[in-house]
């Protein structure tokens, strides 16, 4: 099969050494990429948010299958204007995309729906926002309605950021994403990722894993795209990921499929596990990053027969097989990050941190420049381990990170805390 793979992050790069791997792939495309995704697949300057120009191309070189990396694509709807130009795609329709394009809608549907998520109000200006808030009280969530690359949601520490949060928000802030906001309650528990692929009447689950959002070391800082994520996620017990299946993804996926938006894709819970059982904090409609990182590395089979399945409405009698080893990943980011930060610096040593046992290092935001690896983004590389157990992944992940020379980047020094602490027996 010809295959095209749309991207350039980290996510992408781990897809990307997946399907390339595949015994059902012969040419294999990447449209940006970035360096390391250079060493799996042909990479073309093809812009992707010009969805005439993908058709164009994949008519012209003959794409058998389209794997869609991102969010803002799928929203956008590239994967309906490739089916109507008959071409294969991996990912939910714009409409089933909403599940990640609007929380508002995803909110409305729990709530049609009897789906378990935090009690929220949906508003399109500020003042009764505020005044949500002021009633509510402390602490409570803001999130941007639209797509805000991982950046729309605050958790403010007291009523005056609340009250600035939602300000900036509609005085555009976050650009068209905060036009809509959704103020909700604050979710007491411990949260996971949970991955279901999906052909839009079956869901089959995948692994599960865990991420850690904020910037700084003992999860303090403000919110990122992700600064690591280990899988399996110990709190995802096997009833644990039953009840997600039976209360959360498959009434999903009724109610969708009833609305005439049936999902096809992946489908990506983020989670918080409370006293009383899974609530769904957020969707979002494709691989998570840094998720897909620790999820590939614990990949077992041939992911590409999965999408192609996804795609053609063939997964009732499907399954998905994966190693037992624990997978660990540490992004390394830019300094300044999640602020402003500098692109084009050098990083070394990354040869030496990618021989060590059990390690892969997939690329984020690099670029190449000679023979020299440049920084070209806020979150650069994903240094990613396997190993028997998180700790052991944890250990080599470190090493790893040790041996690259990269002064002008920095990383977290606690991923996998938790579930360490819980191998410990803490």
């Amino acid at each position: 099969m010809n295959i095209l793979l749309l991207g350039s992050g980290g996510r992408e790069h781990a897809l990307a050494w997946t399907v390339a791997s595949s015994t059902l792939t012969d040419r294999f495309i990447c449209a940006p990429g970035n360096a390391g995704i250079a060493r799996e697949a042909e990479c073309v300057a093809l812009d992707i948010a010009d969805h005439a120009a993908v058709v164009a191309f994949c008519k012209s070189n003959k794409i058998d299958l389209v794997v869609v990396g991102p969010e803002a694509p799928l929203v956008a709807g590239i994967v309906d204007d490739l089916a109507a130009a008959g071409i294969k795609a991996f990912g939910p329709s714009k409409s089933a995309a909403r599940l990640e394009g609007s929380k508002g809608f995803t909110k409305d549907l729990c709530r049609a729906n009897n789906i378990p998520t935090a009690a929220y109000e949906r508003f399109t200006s500020a003042e009764p926002a505020k005044a949500y808030v002021r009633k509510q009280g402390m602490p409570i969530v803001i999130k941007a309605d639209g797509l805000a690359a991982g950046k729309g949601v605050i958790i403010p520490e007291g009523l005056t950021e609340a009250e600035s949060a939602i300000d900036m928000m509609f005085e555009g802030g976050l650009g068209a994403a905060g036009s809509e906001v959704v103020v909700e309650e604050f979710l007491v528990g411990e949260e996971a990722s949970f991955f279901a692929l999906c052909d839009g009447e079956t869901a089959i689950p995948l692994a599960s894993a865990q991420d850690h959002k904020r910037v700084g070391d003992g999860d303090t800082g403000p919110n990122t795209g992700g600064m690591g994520a280990y899988s399996p996620a110990p709190v995802m017990t096997p009833e644990m990921t039953a009840r997600t299946m039976n209360e959360i993804i498959v009434p999903t996926m009724r109610a969708m499929k009833a609305m005439g938006s049936p999902f096809k894709g992946v489908l990506f819970a983020g989670l918080m596990i409370t006293k009383d059982g899974p609530k769904l904090i957020e969707y979002n409609t494709r691989f998570g990053d840094p998720e897909t990182q620790v999820l590939m590395l614990r990949l077992m089979s041939d992911l590409v027969p999965a999408l192609i399945a996804s795609c053609d409405g063939q997964l009732k009698n499907f399954d998905l097989r994966w190693y037992p080893d624990a997978a660990l990943t540490v992004v390394m980011a830019a300094k300044g990050y999640p602020g402003d930060y500098r692109r084009g610096s050098v990083i070394e040593g990354l040869d030496a941190a990618g021989e060590i046992e059990g390690v892969e290092i997939f690329h984020a935001g690099t670029k190449a420049d000679g023979e020299k690896i440049t920084a070209n983004g806020g979150r650069v590389l994903n240094v990613a381990a396997r190993g028997k157990s998180v700790r052991e992944a944890q250990a080599r992940a470190y090493q790893a990170v040790d041996k690259i020379k990269w002064p002008e980047g920095f990383c977290r020094r606690d991923i996998g805390w938790q579930a360490v602490k819980r191998e410990k027996g803490g």
